[in-house]
């Protein structure tokens, strides 16, 4: 399947026709009265009985995609065959699989966000009790708009790709309610928007208003977002990987507030994710799909217990969980550390030319060999310290030394050459690789620059790399808009990994990746650690992840470290209360162990 996850940013805005993106649509034409919930700003009603009326709210039948290739000699791309399920009201159906199963683009299907090679097939009927049923499939498109701001709601994966970077989050939540509520006074749009990051948690809303895209992190960015989807009150919710880029803490978060939603109001929730934790601990059935077909529909208990097909079999044996036995430390010894912060202290200027403190203080060291896991809520500094080991962000005061020089106070030349030796994956692929290089362009250009290779042997080595990260070699010539987030997120461990470095930052680097895939390159990346011995600053806010490659884990919260060790003794028996709400927040791939989690 050559059609990527957050390929529909651009295509939702054209169908949108607003600067907030594809959310844009997913806006009420009112706001919730005083009668509405006052932290989730959901309308109370009773809704649908979802025991006594089994009316399916949405019945997809022999959903069929395949995509157009206008050279007149490619065959058309086959993305999704014959796929059928039935959407309770106040269900929540989960759909999984592993990327490029079809799972992203069943859902952008059902509201016409394909564009126009895709040759969408089947049946999608939105109706539920007591309403009218509208067929989806080929619906006009103005009827198709009105779909999707009143009955439909969506939140997209790529949170980044969808917020306007030149204008402030205040503005893109007022132009919103300015469209869809335009009874509204200045002052209770102002007041709603407000409402709205309240009901993601994110701190100081007021103030975070006046905050451009740029100033959030990946989690704060994503909660943005949801809050814009929740400003409706839809009949089904598709979302598309909401937790992604969420820490373990504000992921719970959210997952209440999609519960609060679906209770409230009987809305049901479509959700695509790879995570089977959340699934485990939100959804009701599950759908599995492979290859764009659907290998397995059972309720949520029946699939983790006796689970029916081979494919859901593995799928589950791939899924990380923390308790991984004691392992021998990788570190080496050596005279000088790969990376060391020193009393690091890292600030931002706000608009007002206030120092906002991003790291306080911060003393972490990570030897030869060693892979550092550095874990926190989304916010806490981890990102910025990571960049700040790449001469990415402003060293306040303290020091920072990589693989032997220390930006900023050595020569530009050493810093140039020091930098051949670090490798780096950053966290949104598809904003960290050139959309104009072909994916063998990408990974072709360390190897081109620093190592000086040439022609067969350059396209030799390239292919092998792609290989490496479970990418067919072919794939040279494609581009990065033809492939799904987790196929970029392997080809940007490709590139990282292809000088051998001495050091590598890895930012999220396993977190748009399907848990098959995940385990295959978990697996991929100890054994290239172990062959190459490149210490690693792995920044994760997946404890089972960290649990399966960490040697020692360090703990941020609000800027400062707060604990650090072996990676048993701080995952076994965390000393910090704050680390221990951290584990407790961890969904579990057990849906019996996580309904006694919240019962208790």
């Amino acid at each position: 399947m050559t059609v990527p996850d957050s390929a529909v940013t651009s295509a939702s805005r054209s169908v949108s026709g607003s600067v907030s993106g594809p959310v844009s649509d997913s806006v009420p034409d009112s706001v919730p009265d005083s009668a509405s919930d006052p932290v989730s700003g959901l309308v109370a009603g009773p809704g649908p009985d979802p025991v006594t009326d089994r009316t399916p709210v949405l019945e997809v039948r022999d959903l069929t995609v395949s995509f157009r290739v206008d050279d007149g000699h490619t065959p058309s791309v086959h993305a999704v065959r014959g796929v059928s399920f039935d959407v309770l009201p106040g269900e929540v159906l989960a759909i999984v699989g592993e990327s490029g199963s079809g799972k992203s683009v069943t859902s952008l299907a059902l509201l016409g966000l394909l564009g126009r090679h895709a040759v969408v097939g089947g049946s999608a009927r939105l109706g539920g009790p007591g309403k009218t049923p509208v067929e989806l499939i080929g619906l006009e498109r103005r009827a198709l708009q009105d779909v999707r701001g009143r009955r439909v709601a969506m939140v997209f994966q790529d949170s980044s790709g969808a917020l306007d970077p030149v204008f402030t989050i205040g503005y893109q939540l007022d132009e919103m309610l300015r469209r869809h509520a335009p009874d509204l006074s200045r002052a209770q749009r102002r007041d709603r928007a407000v409402e709205l990051l309240s009901m993601v948690e994110l701190p100081d809303p007021a103030e975070r208003l006046r905050f451009y895209p740029h100033q959030f992190s990946g989690g704060q960015a994503q909660r943005v977002m949801i809050a814009m989807a929740l400003a409706c009150d839809p009949e089904v919710l598709l979302a598309d990987e909401p937790t992604t880029a969420l820490d373990v803490t504000v992921q719970r978060e959210v997952l209440d507030v999609l519960r609060r939603l679906r209770e409230r109001v009987s809305t049901s929730i479509v959700l695509i994710t790879h995570d089977m934790g959340v699934v485990a601990d939100l959804a009701d059935r599950v759908v599995v799909m492979r290859g764009g077909e659907v290998v397995e529909t059972a309720p949520v208990r029946q699939l983790f217990d006796a689970p029916g097909a081979a494919y859901t079999r593995e799928l589950l044996a791939a899924v990380p969980r923390v308790g991984t036995p004691e392992r021998p430390n990788g570190a080496v010894g050596a005279e000088r550390p790969a990376l060391a912060f020193d009393d690091l202290v890292v600030e931002y200027r706000d608009r007002r030319g206030r120092a906002v403190r991003a790291v306080d203080g911060v003393t972490l060291s990570v030897q030869p060999g060693e892979i550092v896991a550095l874990v926190g809520e989304s916010g806490s500094g981890k990102s910025s310290m990571g960049r700040c080991a790449l001469g990415l962000a402003p060293v306040t005061s303290g020091s920072v030394e990589v693989v032997g020089t220390r930006p900023g106070h050595d020569s530009p030349r050493a810093v140039r050459a020091a930098r051949a030796r670090i490798g780096v994956v950053f966290q949104n692929p598809a904003a960290s690789l050139n959309p104009r290089y072909s994916i063998g362009e990408s990974v072709a250009e360390p190897l081109l620059v620093h190592a000086g290779l040439r022609g067969a042997e350059l396209e030799r080595r390239t292919a092998e790399l792609l290989e490496s990260v479970e990418l067919p070699a072919a794939w040279v010539s494609r581009y990065p808009h033809e492939l799904s987030g987790g196929q970029l997120q392997r080809v940007s461990i490709a590139r990282a990994i292809s000088l051998g470095p001495d050091l590598l930052i890895a930012d999220e680097p396993t977190s748009a990746l399907d848990v098959s895939v995940q385990a295959t390159v978990l697996e991929l990346f100890r054994e290239v650690q172990r062959s190459l011995g490149f210490a690693c600053l792995f920044i994760s806010h997946d404890l089972a992840v960290v649990d399966e490659l960490a040697d020692r884990v360090a703990v941020m919260h609000r800027g400062r470290l707060v604990e650090t060790g072996a990676r048993t003794r701080v995952l076994g028996s965390p000393e910090q209360e704050y680390t221990r709400r951290l584990l407790a927040a961890a969904p579990v791939p057990d849906p019996v162990e996580q309904a006694a989690r919240r019962a208790g």
